[in-house]
């Protein structure tokens, strides 16, 4: 039984508007579908983002110090990460972040196989909560790297914590890039997250699947469909699972009701302007180095200092 995740969605399903944090998409099965989510035709932020990434990685790549220690929060496959370290073979150690233990040992095994003066020190753990950096690594100067748009999951206070957050783990004279996907035409955003092969569903079904595995419960997954919806006045794309009919759900001994229609909300990917993200770095304590902008669909990568 994991606990902690009972307790998370006995606490969500008690809400007025059931919601969950997107962290528990993340077990085994959920690390390997978001990746496949990554391949979709539809799910531009990736392939808009990896490409930028290539494309001012010798820019970049002369930003970061060297002996730098490179950070990184939530890093799944670590596949960005490859980019950077490829351009700046002065980065001198690693450090991954990321809640999926299976994820992060093949992410590290695989860096540590192909990058063998690289010192990789993974570390297991949600990055929105305090954590503490390898010791050994402290006197090194430290990159913060967060790519992916992930910080449109958390809403604009949120946002703000986990950049006053980062600043102060990472330390004075720290740097700070980060992947930011900018608001564009609804049936693009709304096509990268419910893509037509259905990998996105899944996805977003295997929260309740891992729910029955690990927290004592008993969703059935037929009963249930995924939905994105664009919230333009929040300026974010959301996703929800919604009851089919009504019925009950069990989570470790406590019963819950659903009514048709009535949704679990899952997730949120906030989209910004630059000048928005700017300014939400800005009231963090951060000032922006560099920035690049991406061809439509537009993706941004900030430096932050």
């Amino acid at each position: 039984m994991n606990e902690e995740f009972r307790d998370a969605l006995q606490e969500a399903l008690s809400r007025p508007q059931k919601s969950i944090s997107p962290k528990w998409f993340y077990d085994g099965e959920g690390s390997a579908l978001f990746e496949a989510i990554t391949r979709l035709p539809e799910y531009y932020p990736t392939r808009t983002e990896t490409a930028l990434l290539q494309r001012i990685a010798p820019e970049a790549a002369g930003e970061i110090p060297d002996g730098a220690v490179l950070v990184e929060y939530g890093s799944g496959a670590s596949a960005k990460t490859r980019i950077l370290l490829d351009a700046a073979p002065q980065i001198a150690a690693y450090v991954p972040i990321d809640i999926s233990p299976a994820a992060l040992a093949e992410a590290a095994a695989s860096l540590k196989a192909d990058y063998p003066r690289l010192i990789v020190r993974p570390v297991e753990g949600d990055f929105t909560r305090e954590i503490d950096l390898p010791a050994e690594l402290a006197c090194r100067p430290r990159v913060g790297f967060f790519p992916g748009s992930t910080i449109g999951n958390f809403g604009p206070e949120g946002a703000r914590r986990f950049l006053v957050e980062a600043k102060a783990q990472l330390g004075e004279g720290a740097e700070l890039i980060v992947g930011v996907d900018l608001a564009k035409d609804e049936a693009t955003l709304v096509a990268a997250y419910d893509d037509a092969a259905g990998v996105t569903a899944a996805f977003n079904l295997n929260l309740l699947a891992r729910a029955n595995r690990e927290a004592g419960a008993d969703f059935d997954l037929n009963a249930f469909e995924h939905r994105a919806v664009w919230n333009a006045d929040e300026s974010r794309i959301e996703m929800h699972l919604v009851s089919r009919r009504d019925q009950s759900v069990r989570v470790g001994g406590a019963s819950f009701a659903f009514r048709a229609g009535e949704s679990l909300h899952t997730e949120n990917s906030y989209k910004f302007t630059v000048g928005g993200f700017e300014a939400l770095a800005a009231s963090a304590g951060w000032t922006t180095g560099r920035r690049w902008v991406s061809p439509p669909p537009e993706f941004a990568v900030i430096l932050l200092r």
